[in-house]
């Protein structure tokens, strides 16, 4: 035992480790100052400090620790080996918080017990990143078949699903990050490229009348049968390219009914903010609006530790969960934001290399799994706070308070570094 734990200590990637750490404690600090009341301080020393969200805080970083210590000592080969098992326990616990969870800020995705809550749907998608790794590294596996291309979407797309039927979209559209993982593996192009122009599309008929872009599609079709080589101006080619454009025209005429008859109230109003957050500032603006406020007022230095008053008088909603990054912004201004978003670049170059070096396609590609997931939420929350994002409850990764958060991103963490710390003993499957 003395020598496996003298093995896990020298091959452990202490560079992420400390990277995390960082985070960990950067981020606690800031939640502290999100819930400080300056008219009434607490310390760790004081009792009533524990039913602030930054007592409760380091609780949960406590039992991360624990957690932490358990992964590192598990054999590395059971998270192969039972990988699909886990990945069926997490959607039997998303199909119970369906039938048996309680509801929180309008998700009915948790499952309450005693003062705590746990949402099954942060953990999925630590299963989903195992459960997909365990797949593509099954020897024969190819991603440019159909059947392994149908395979993969089932192993993606079960999730989601269970978690839109819980009312919980932000945390359903992290999923869609994983086609990150699958392009590197092989998945073809077109995918990507398929995906990339359904966004566009979507964005686009949101920002322009649909005329234009019909008129924008023709010209675009136009062009490409100018362009052709004279061989290929073939009667199929000619049709082929009028489905693809008709196609984009349906769903430029879709998006205005799912917005209006498909999407909740509450959802719809925040694509509306996205597209113009002056539509209504002390209603489903306020957060944005709030969150620029707080964000600009910090200037250069900000205002100093426990000096925001944005923070202080409560105006930015979420403050010490999803609207994190407002506090940083305000209290540390712009040098401790750029601090803060290098902290994740550093964290996500790091993983990345930590996955090229990989002997094991299984630790491979969920070692991208992982870099793919940090990157999503880390993008969309700092998109959300500066106003270029819908607001859809994406937490920062190791800085938003909850316990969820903190521990499903710690655990889909140190079991990669697990793997790696392992990559000599582990099977070369290409």
């Amino acid at each position: 035992m003395a020598r496996e734990e003298q093995q896990i200590s020298r091959n452990l990637d202490w560079v992420t480790v400390l990277l995390f750490l960082i985070c960990v404690g950067v981020g606690w600090s800031n939640i502290y100052a999100a819930v400080y009341d300056p008219e009434h301080p607490l310390w760790v020393f004081d009792k009533e400090f524990y039913d602030t969200n930054a007592g409760k805080q380091i609780i949960w970083i406590g039992t991360t620790i624990l957690l932490i210590i358990s992964i590192l000592v598990i054999d590395y080969r059971f998270y192969e080996t039972f990988a699909f098992f886990i990945y069926g326990f997490f959607i039997l616990l998303l199909i119970g918080v369906i039938l048996f969870g309680a509801t929180i800020n309008g998700s009915h995705s948790w499952f309450k017990i005693g003062g705590f809550s746990l949402q099954p749907a942060e953990f999925a998608k630590m299963a989903t990143v195992l459960a997909l790794a365990r797949y593509i590294s099954t020897p024969l596996v190819n991603l440019t078949r159909f059947r392994d291309q149908f395979n993969v979407a089932l192993i993606v797309a079960v999730p989601p699903l269970l978690i839109i039927a819980s009312n919980e979209t932000g945390s359903a559209l992290v999923f869609a990050s994983l086609m990150i993982v699958l392009y590197r593996e092989g998945l073809p192009g077109i995918y990507p490229a398929i995906l990339l122009t359904l966004i566009t599309l979507f964005i686009l008929a949101l920002l322009v009348e649909s005329l234009y872009i019909f008129i924008g599609l023709l010209i675009l079709a136009g062009i490409i049968i100018l362009i052709q080589p004279r061989y290929e101006r073939t009667v199929r080619n000619a049709v082929l390219l009028g489905v693809i454009i008709a196609g984009m025209m349906a769903l430029v005429f879709a998006v205005d009914f799912v917005i209006e008859d498909v999407l909740k109230e509450h959802q719809r109003n925040r694509i509306k903010v996205l597209i113009d957050p002056t539509i209504d500032r002390k209603g489903v603006g306020y957060h944005v609006t709030q969150s620029k406020i707080a964000i600009g007022s910090g200037g250069l230095l900000g205002k100093g530790f426990l000096e925001g008053t944005q923070t202080k008088f409560d105006f930015v909603p979420e403050q010490s969960t999803d609207f994190i990054f407002c506090t940083i912004g305000e209290e540390h201004g712009f040098l401790g934001s750029i601090f803060v978003i290098s902290l994740f670049i550093a964290l996500l170059l790091r993983l990345v290399y930590l996955a090229d070096r990989q002997k094991s396609r299984f630790a491979r590609v969920y070692g991208y799994g992982v870099a793919s997931i940090i990157f999503f939420h880390f993008l969309v929350n700092l998109g959300m706070t500066i106003g270029l994002m819908p607001v859809i409850g994406i937490p920062l990764p190791f800085f938003s308070y909850g316990g969820s958060s903190l521990w499903s991103f710690s655990i889909l963490l140190f079991i990669f570094l697990k793997l790696d710390s392992q990559r000599s003993q582990m099977l070369a499957r290409w």
